[in-house]
């Protein structure tokens, strides 16, 4: 089978699963008819669990999900009408008008729950909201975004060491230290304001969102990579000395309570972060008008370790993390990392020609068709060990809602699409 006819029965299963299941799943669920905006708990089949508390991350990424569908071209304009019952929410409920910034999480009614003010929440804010001003034209996208960028620059940057501080208490002060995360950066977060900066670029043009997004590029090549394996060391000291990854009290990971004890090793990197970042980085790239060639050996780096010690050969799918050079260590298999290495591999592909991109591409493919989809109902599982055995059920979290699923779906298919022309 030559390169079109494999990638032609990609496209067809990607785009049968998006239009058929995903979509449809997502059309008809989410949305709260009570109050607004988005109930995100969802159990094996897709029903609401009773649960009813509102994260300002996945209203956020809701947002910028049913935005993303609107902007691709999909439906008659019912998925944009969602996203913006959920910018009204969003607005009129989560923004702190007294100390500025968006709180962490809320009650169903938007009552705030927990008041503090996190980096990655606000990068997701900046996402979501130029996304739904490009796909609406709805001035309050771009406008809500601005302000949220200015916030970020005003009380979270770090002028002395450079990045943001990322976890903050209701009125901007630095959290405690340790699990509280007041004394950590971190590439997770670096890597979502990239991301949030450069859609921030796209939606107005202005030189100064693209000068502060060639900033962030250049610290996470400067402080967040490493020097020799060209992979994401996970988190820093402030002033960007490298330190063991812990977990934090507050989360965006499903089921994750915080951990007292010294964390995983130094020696450790995330497949899924890196080709995410990898992706993304050649998002930025294209729309920043920024030489490829500069990045494609850096590009080359993580992209092969991902697929030699990341990628699950036998079984398929993607393992979570490993150590620099070495077989994985964490060998369960989350739905996002496989999301991120659909998008990443075919990337990979159409950057380098390389066919081992592609092979590793169908590995996770046909772990994601095969396993990971529930096809009966439409979305993803969350959770499997090495040998795909399902470990959580559920359709829907605190945590786990349509953006990365419905986006690498998108994004696949857009792939794929110039892959077969």
């Amino acid at each position: 089978m030559n390169t079109k006819e494999r990638c032609d029965k990609f496209l067809e299963e990607v785009q049968n699963h998006l239009r058929d299941e995903l979509l449809p799943f997502w059309l008809t669920r989410g949305v709260d008819k009570e109050y607004g905006g988005y109930l995100t708990y969802l159990d094996k089949n897709g029903n609401p669990t009773g649960e009813t508390v509102k994260t300002h991350l996945c209203q956020t990424r809701c947002i910028y999900t049913y935005s993303s569908i609107h902007r691709a071209g999909i439906g008659k304009g019912e998925f944009l009408q969602i996203a913006k019952q959920g910018v009204d929410f969003l607005i009129d409920h989560f923004w702190d008008d007294d100390l500025a910034g968006w709180y962490w999480t809320a009650q169903q009614d938007g009552t705030p729950l927990n008041k503090s003010k996190l980096t990655y929440g606000h990068s997701f804010a900046i996402y979501a909201l130029s996304e739904y001003g490009m796909a609406s034209g709805d001035h309050r996208g771009i406008e809500w975004a601005v302000k949220t960028y200015e916030v970020l620059q005003t009380l979270a940057a770090d002028n002395c060491h450079g990045g943001y501080y990322e976890f903050l208490e209701h009125d901007w002060s630095k959290k405690r230290p340790g699990k509280y995360g007041g004394d950590r950066k971190s590439f997770d977060v670096h890597m979502h304001l990239m991301e949030a900066f450069t859609n921030l670029y796209e939606a107005t043009g202005a030189l100064i969102y693209k000068e502060r997004t060639q900033e962030i590029v250049d610290l996470i090549f400067g402080r967040i990579i490493h020097p020799e394996f060209g992979l994401g060391m996970a988190q820093f000291s402030l002033d960007w000395k490298p330190l063991r990854q812990i977990l934090f009290a507050d989360v965006w990971g499903s089921d994750r309570d915080a951990e007292e004890g010294e964390g995983r090793p130094l020696d450790n990197t995330s497949y899924g972060h890196n080709i995410e970042f990898a992706w993304l980085l050649l998002h930025t790239i294209k729309v920043l008008g920024l030489d490829v060639e500069k990045y494609k050996p850096a590009l080359r780096k993580i992209f092969d370790h991902a697929a030699k010690f990341g990628v699950d050969w036998e079984r398929g799918g993607v393992f979570c993390e490993g150590p620099f050079n070495g077989p994985a260590r964490e060998r369960n298999k989350e739905f996002w990392q496989q999301s991120e290495a659909l998008t990443g591999f075919l990337d990979a592909y159409i950057l380098f020609g390389d066919h081992e991109y592609l092979d590793a591409y169908e590995k996770v493919h046909r772990f994601v068709m095969d396993h990971v989809i529930n096809h009966k109902v439409g979305e993803w599982y969350p959770l499997f060990d090495e040998h795909n055995n399902l470990l959580w059920d559920y359709m829907a979290h605190a945590w786990k809602i349509n953006y990365h699923t419905v986006r690498s779906m998108i994004l696949s298919e857009a792939r794929l699409l110039k892959i077969t022309g």
